[in-house]
This record gives structure tokens, C-alpha cells and sequence, in this order.
């Protein structure tokens, strides 16, 4: 695990990046199939990949920051992220993935996968979906058809209230006062393709969990 510091970087305007993502041990992510546990994510300097059929989310806001930390070779790295938080999020058919270099004794990249949700496809019904409250992400890139409905842009950073719902300013993040930031009472979005940097949520809900190691990349979400 890397240790997070944020700091605040200006930003002319955000893409919307709002899929919460997991990356777990398999201990962990049983732990979370079962119940609704308080979890917080990251991979030493690394991105992950998230993809998900829909994502259906409540009281969004986002904002410009930074993540530092050590990578895989205990190199200090910096990265730009747009950090963005929800009170809800549902999530449909959802696959996360996460690639380790050059393991010893291997030699070659493993690939860890881990899927959830995918019972929603068919059914639809809420109970069979991913679910988080109060999740925070740090995201570097995103590709999805959106819909918000009562959204706000432009707003300065460091003046996020919590409003129009439960997340505002993340704990110990600094966001720049005179950066940009946005807000929607709803945020759905469809056929996402998302690189995450960390994820940090009150509670993860995992239904129809598998999680499974691949030898080499082909195993990645997309």
C-alpha cells in the first residue's frame, strides 16, 4: 500500500470520473462479498483499470488534487488526479484489474481480476449490484456516455460545500481554493472504461464476487 498526499494543482475543467473501483487481496475481498465493510484502496505507483456496464450515483462532487506516494521500486512519483465523491454509487456488472510486473520466480507480469455485480445483468434488481456510500476516487482517465441531472460547474475547489449531498471536500485532502469543481444531485453513466489511482469508501458491498490471477495481460478489463 502507498501512502496518499494531496495537494491542490489548477484545473481549467474536469471529464467526469466517478466509477468507485477495488483492489483487494482475496482475504479482503471475500470480507467485503459478505458484508458491507469500511475499506480504503491503492497499488504502490500503479493505475488499475475499472470497466462497468452502468454506474448510478448521488450527491457527486469533484475536484483537482494530486497523488504522491513510492512506486513499485521506491521511487517518489507525483500524478494529477481528478478526486470525485458520492454518497451512493450502484454499480452494474463491474470488473476491476490490476497488473504486477516482473514477479520473481515467474517471469512475467500476473494479472489479479476481480468481478462483481454480474448477476445485475440479467435481473436488474438492486440487491445484485455493486454498492458503496460515502466513496471517494482518484482518477486519471475516463471513457463513458453520461447523464447528470441538476449539475453545477465551475465551482472553486476549496469552496465545495457538502452539498447537494453527503460528500464535499474529502478528509485531509487539499483541494487548490481557486481551482475548478463540479457537483450533480445525480450522475449516471454507461458503458465506463476508467484508470484509477486509489479508491476510499465508508462502505463496499461486493454481490457475486470472483476474483481470479492470470499469467500475463490478456486477463485485463479492457
Amino acid at each position: 500500500m502507498k501512502s496518499q498526499v494531496r495537494g491542490g494543482t489548477r484545473w481549467k475543467r474536469f471529464a467526469v470520473v466517478m466509477v468507485p473501483s477495488v483492489a483487494a487481496t482475496a482475504a479482503i475481498g471475500v470480507g467485503l462479498a459478505q458484508g458491507a465493510l469500511a475499506a480504503s484502496f491503492s497499488i504502490s505507483g500503479q493505475e488499475f483499470k475499472v470497466r462497468a456496464d452502468k454506474l448510478e450515483g448521488t450527491d457527486f462532487v469533484q475536484y483537482g488534487s494530486v497523488d504522491a506516494g513510492k512506486d513499485l521500486e521506491g521511487k517518489d512519483f507525483a500524478a494529477p488526479v481528478a478526486v470525485s465523491g458520492f454518497s451512493t454509487a450502484k454499480i452494474t456488472n463491474m470488473c476491476q484489474s490490476v497488473v504486477t510486473p516482473k514477479v520473481p520466480f515467474i517471469n512475467d507480469s500476473v494479472t489479479l481480476r476481480l468481478e462483481a455485480g454480474t448477476d445485475a445483468v440479467k435481473t436488474g434488481k438492486d440487491e445484485d449490484k455493486v454498492q458503496a456510500e460515502g466513496i471517494y476516487l482518484d482518477v486519471s482517465e475516463l471513457k463513458a456516455d453520461a447523464e447528470f441531472t441538476n449539475i453545477d460547474i465551475g465551482v472553486a475547489a476549496g469552496a465545495l460545500p457538502k452539498s447537494p449531498g453527503k460528500p464535499g471536500i474529502q478528509p485531509n485532502t487539499k483541494a487548490n481554493p481557486y481551482g475548478f469543481g463540479q457537483r450533480a444531485e445525480v450522475a449516471t453513466l454507461s458503458k465506463v472504461q476508467q484508470k484509477a489511482w486509489a479508491t476510499t469508501a465508508g462502505t463496499f458491498k461486493l454481490p457475486d464476487l470472483h476474483l481470479s490471477l492470470h499469467k500475463g495481460t490478456d486477463a485485463e478489463c479492457y
